[in-house]
């Protein structure tokens, strides 16, 4: 009972919203979505690019997770993995996704989905290489998602990964995989205090973007 009192005493978006006039609004979601994340992380939300990530697993079963945007542009949402982690497995066996963005700070939210995709060794190795030593050690230590017998293996194995990196700043990883996933619905969603949410939903249809509104 103690758990849900407290629940109860929670409240959202104690701040004054930004107001989403979806008149407008691009005629397609990219330059809208570099926008919002540009403008949360402006606002004071701390790491605007953190996401989470929807798989399915061979049994249909959902997973999620959360993890870093790499980047957003014509060609897609890009994230890095293993191929050989959980969702590198998922994706190699279903190839679709979702992405969820939440900034509490200014009260929005944006949802992805669409198929994904490896974008090739010289891409994923590049993407590697191009963040920080901190991101190359920790892809050296490779083994995502396997059962560790000990923090202790880990500590050695993460030491080991570091001099590695900091000697060899180009040092090939090749697991590690850069992932593209090429949207068909983008939602847009502006919290309201008196919960007159704002929706706006852009759909792929042929070679352009339906926009819809949708009820909160």
């Amino acid at each position: 009972m103690e758990f849900q009192e407290y629940l109860h005493t929670l409240r959202v978006w104690d701040v004054e919203l930004p107001r989403f006039d979806v008149e407008v609004a691009p005629d397609e979601p990219l330059p809208l979505f570099q926008e919002w994340l540009m403008h949360a992380g402006r606002a004071g939300q701390t790491e605007p690019h953190t996401m989470s990530l929807a798989t399915v697993d061979g049994e249909g079963r959902p997973d999620v997770r959360t993890l870093m945007l790499h980047g957003a542009d014509a060609d897609g949402f890009t994230f890095g993995s293993h191929s050989g982690s959980a969702k590198g497995r998922q994706l190699a066996a279903r190839p679709a996704a979702a992405l969820g963005f939440y900034w509490p700070a200014v009260g929005r939210q944006v949802r992805v989905r669409g198929s994904v995709t490896p974008a090739g060794t010289e891409a994923s190795q590049a993407d590697l290489h191009a963040r920080s030593t901190g991101a190359l050690a920790a892809a050296l230590v490779g083994r995502q998602s396997e059962v560790l017998r000990s923090l202790d293996e880990l500590a050695a194995a993460s030491e080991s990964a570091w001099t590695q990196a900091t000697a060899s700043p180009n040092a090939p990883v090749p697991s590690w995989t850069l992932y593209v996933l090429d949207p068909v619905e983008v939602e847009f969603f502006q919290g309201d205090a008196r919960r007159r949410h704002v929706r706006l939903r852009y759909r792929r249809e042929g070679a352009g973007w339906v926009r819809e509104l949708l009820w909160p």
